[in-house]
Order: structure tokens, then C-alpha cells, then sequence
């Protein structure tokens, strides 16, 4: 049901959870489970959960688990998002405003929330939400993995070391066919070539992550993140050095780790 990994870096011990649910609406669930709890105890902890939503075909059955559970106190949560593509509407079906407005605002009424304006002045948006981000600890992040093992959009080969809290990026052909294959676009060309993202160190400046992850076509980009080296070249390898990270699986993106992870019935 559960798996802990150690890794060790000098007196640095980074624990990674794992846990692989049978398909992505128990995955769902189970990560929806967790993540309220984690939201309900930053509430009565600092009277506020600030947490960051990840957004795409991948999160469909979490938020929709997430948004249906009873007792979460959603006046208290406040969110940003990881990323936005720059020249894209709000209107846009891929517009990731338009879905965290569908897919978490409007269903559970929170009013605190700062969204990447990416059609309008990219900077002054990264200098607006990012300073806002950086006011107050994030106390969860929630977070997926790209087909080419991509950490928000930050595609291979990522920067592990640049501090600032958004950047501009270029989107490589993988992850823009990624787009087209989920059906947010009907043609690569039609995909933006550059997007603001949240960077991978202010990923980890977050005190709880959660990932979310099914489906087989990431099959590969899990083994590779999991088993490999932590290297930029595989972007979501860096989630194994922080200290409170928990990955859920359905048993499709599972499906290619070599190491013994139980699965959850």
C-alpha cells in the first residue's frame, strides 16, 4: 500500500512516500483524503492553509474528489498556480485560470487566490503573484509529472539552482505535444512556445508536496524520476531530496518501477 524511500545526503535524510492505488478515481480519492487533512491542520495551526493547485489532464479526479469533501473551511485557503502560457486567453480551453476557475474557485467558493496573468504583462505578473507568494510559507503544494518527467513547466533540462519565484520558460516539442495529446490543442504549432512557471526552488520551498500522477504514458517519466539519478535533465527527480513529499500512482503509471511498491485494493 505504502512505500518509503530514504535517501541520504550528508546529515540530510529525504523520506518520499509511495502509494499506488489500483486507478486514478481511488488515486484520487486517496490523495484528495490527504490533502484535506494536511489543509484542515495548516487551518488550525496558522488560521490559513496557502497551498499552490497544479492543473491538467492528470489532476481531473483529484480536484473533483478534492472540491466534493465535506469540512474543509475553503474561506481559510488561499492559492496560487504553477504555471500559465504566455499569449493564451482566459478564454482559451488550456487557459489554466479558466480551468482552476472551473475546477476548484467556483465549486468551493474560495475568494483568495492569485492567478499568472499571461496575456497581458508576463513580468509585471511575475513580480506581482511571485512577491505575493513569497510573503508567507506555502504549507502544501500540490503538483504532477510531465511526460518528459516535467516539474510544472519546467522541461528538461531544468534549473535546479535559480531562486526566483516565477520564470519565463521555453516549452520544449515534448510537452507541447503532451498538450495536443490531452486535447487542450489541435496542432503542436497551435501550442504556445513559452510560459511562465513556478521555479523548481520555490517548488521545494513548499512545506508538504503532493503528487499526483496516473495514467500509463507516464509510466516512463515515474520510472525515471523515481529510479535515476536526480539530474535536470529529469526535472521531477528532485522531488526525492525534499523532506515531506508523497507520490500517488495508480498501477498504469506504476507500471515500469523495478523496485517493491505495494498496491492498495
Amino acid at each position: 500500500m505504502t512505500s518509503s524511500w530514504i535517501r541520504k545526503a550528508g546529515k540530510k535524510v529525504s523520506q518520499l512516500q509511495i502509494k499506488v492505488l489500483t486507478d486514478k478515481d481511488s488515486l484520487g480519492r486517496a490523495a484528495a483524503d490527504h490533502a484535506a487533512g494536511s489543509v484542515q491542520r495548516a487551518i488550525r495551526n496558522h488560521g490559513l492553509a496557502r497551498i499552490i493547485a497544479a492543473t491538467g489532464a492528470s489532476q481531473f479526479e483529484f480536484l473533483d474528489a478534492f472540491t466534493s469533501l465535506p469540512d474543509i473551511d475553503w474561506g481559510r485557503v488561499e492559492v496560487f498556480h504553477l504555471d500559465e502560457y504566455i499569449g493564451l486567453p482566459m478564454t482559451h480551453p488550456a487557459s489554466f485560470r479558466k480551468y482552476l476557475f472551473e475546477r476548484l474557485i467556483n465549486k468551493t467558493g474560495i475568494t483568495r487566490y492569485h492567478f499568472l496573468d499571461g496575456d497581458g504583462d508576463p513580468m509585471a505578473s511575475i513580480e506581482r503573484i511571485g512577491k505575493e507568494l513569497q510573503r508567507m510559507p506555502i504549507n502544501l503544494a500540490f503538483v504532477g509529472i510531465g511526460e518528459n518527467a516535467h516539474l510544472a513547466f519546467n522541461d528538461p533540462p531544468a534549473d535546479f539552482k535559480n531562486e526566483a519565484p516565477y520564470l519565463v520558460v521555453d516549452l520544449d516539442q515534448g510537452c507541447r505535444r503532451q498538450q495536443v495529446n490531452e486535447g487542450w490543442f489541435a496542432r503542436v504549432e497551435d501550442v504556445p512556445k513559452q510560459a511562465i512557471s513556478m521555479s523548481v526552488r520555490q517548488i521545494l520551498q513548499s512545506k508538504e508536496i503532493i503528487v499526483v500522477v496516473p495514467d500509463e504514458r507516464k509510466a516512463k517519466a515515474v520510472k525515471n524520476s523515481l529510479e535515476g539519478d536526480v539530474s535536470p535533465l529529469i526535472p521531477a527527480s528532485i522531488l526525492r531530496t525534499h523532506p515531506n513529499v508523497t507520490i500517488y500512482l495508480d498501477k498504469d503509471s506504476a507500471a515500469l518501477l523495478t523496485s517493491s511498491v505495494p498496491t492498495a485494493t
